[in-house]
């Protein structure tokens, strides 16, 4: 081949290479700038309020950083000696030492009412409240309720910057969320999660009548917390943060807050009765699995299975039977305890609810009218003597009545700063007699509380039957 052609034919080669690069090159920079494109492109977005889009995180925490509060109580702890316990028995005392706790709230009214745990201020004799401008209070506790973990304080200001009330039945798994608080004892801290789950119970309550139906987040909760806001992006309160699940007593990812369903009733109770009227079903209730929806026939896994029926309760009068499926309340779906709890939670004794239930596959509907604990319809009353006695008390009941063999008394729940704290009487306490009169009710040693003047003889006894006598002046 002459050198010409061999010349011509590298040229052609190098030529026919550099469009080959600037093709592919050109055909690679599309696909990226597609790529990129659809990385990149910006999410449609909803606006909530003015200018705020729902990845926006900063309206949310305007509206709620000034509304949450930092909780400050004190309490005294007694160490005994057990040396001198030996020698003087219960006449030694012991040494108190006090002890300081911190937590969250929340101001849920301009008038300075707060929802905070039920765990950050029990048995504390003390409670003062930092709002976020450094102004500081001293609250007094309104009312708590051990079943829901909730607690309602009052701080004496006006025109309080607070958080309206959301919809935590709207909330939706994957949604965002803002939990405020403070953590560690560091004052006004927001953190974003989302809803990881709702309806979840995790036995976290004590109580023999707890409802849990909790919204779990992944949001960063930590020690401090507690009492704190739950938020969604409108700036609104859909829960109280309660609770983690964390080897370490760290944040790990899971974190619970009582839905605010639950919330407004009881801080509606609290403040109106100091008690919470809790409306009763009167059925034990199970979760439905595979294994009892084979046994029972019961077909789907679905609903919440009524594993009795007891006496005197508005679900016997009403026909609801063993073996029955709730499917729906007031037609709300409910398909695990807890959620069945939060739906009846809602409503006091008296009212009357549409339960729909599935029996041998069919469905029927049934109006029951829930009952207090006692199994009539009455609201429950209780008193607070916040000044004098500081103690919650409440009327005996007529089985514990039964049981001690007592015709009358009435019986302290709670203990505050106050006269029966400072002599020594102990939560469960009965008074049958105050300076020698018989106390019928409530309302009777109210009346001889304030018709006493100087000296106070109280006697009674605990419920293991030790009869106790107090005696202090006012």
């Amino acid at each position: 081949m002459k050198k010409g052609h061999i010349l011509v034919l590298a040229i052609v080669a190098i030529m026919g290479g550099l469009v080959a690069v600037v093709v592919y090159s050109i055909l690679i920079d599309n696909k990226e700038k597609k790529i990129t494109a659809r990385v990149d492109q910006p999410i449609a977005m909803v606006n909530i309020s003015g200018d705020s889009p729902v990845t926006d995180f900063t309206f949310a925490a305007e509206q709620s950083i000034n509304a949450v509060v930092h909780v400050k109580t004190q309490s005294t702890v007694e160490y005994r000696n057990p040396i001198y316990d030996f020698f003087y028995g219960d006449r030694y005392k012991g040494e108190s030492e006090p002890v300081l706790g911190f937590g969250s709230g929340v101001i849920i009214s301009p008038e300075g009412y707060i929802v905070t745990n039920n765990h950050v201020v029990e048995g504390s004799e003390k409670v003062y409240v930092a709002l976020n401008d450094k102004r500081e209070f001293e609250a007094i506790i309104t009312g708590t309720d051990k079943s829901t973990d909730l607690a309602v304080l009052k701080v004496k200001a006006d025109n309080l910057h607070y958080l309206p009330y959301g919809n935590s039945d709207q909330l939706k798994v994957g949604e965002w969320v803002l939990a405020v608080g403070n953590p560690f004892n560091i004052t006004s801290t927001v953190t974003a999660g989302i809803v990881s789950a709702k309806g979840r119970s995790m036995q976290i309550i004590q109580d023999n009548y707890s409802i849990e139906s909790f919204i779990q987040t992944d949001a960063a909760v930590n020690r401090g917390n507690s009492g704190g806001a739950l938020v969604n992006l409108k700036g609104e309160l859909i829960g109280i943060n309660t609770a983690i699940v964390s080897p370490s007593g760290g944040y790990v990812g899971i974190s619970f807050a009582i839905p605010v369903s639950i919330v407004k009733k009881v801080v509606a109770d609290l403040i109106e009765s100091g008690v919470v009227q809790r409306g009763i079903l009167g059925v034990g209730i199970g979760e439905i699995t595979a294994d009892l929806a084979k046994e029972k026939n019961l077909g789907k896994i679905e609903g919440v299975y009524v594993t009795e029926v007891r006496d005197n309760s508005g679900a016997k009068e009403a026909g609801i039977e063993q073996g029955d499926v709730i499917m729906k309340i007031n037609d709300i779906g409910v398909n695990s305890p807890a959620e069945l709890q939060e739906q009846v939670g809602r409503f006091r004794p008296g009212d009357r609810i549409n339960v729909l239930i599935k029996r041998r596959g069919n469905m029927k509907q049934f109006e029951v009218t829930l009952r207090n604990l006692q199994g009539d319809t009455k609201i429950v009353t209780i008193k607070t003597y916040g000044t004098v006695l500081g103690a919650k008390i409440v009327e005996l009941e007529k089985d514990e009545k039964a049981k001690l063999g007592l015709k009358y008394g009435v019986k302290v729940t709670e203990l505050q700063t106050g006269k029966l704290k400072s002599e020594g009487v102990k939560e469960g306490f009965i008074i049958t007699q105050v300076n020698n009169k018989p106390v019928y009710s409530v309302s009777e040693l109210e009346k001889l509380i304030n018709s006493t003047k100087g000296g106070v003889y109280i006697e009674g006894m605990y419920p293991d039957g030790i009869v106790a006598y107090y005696a202090f002046g006012l």
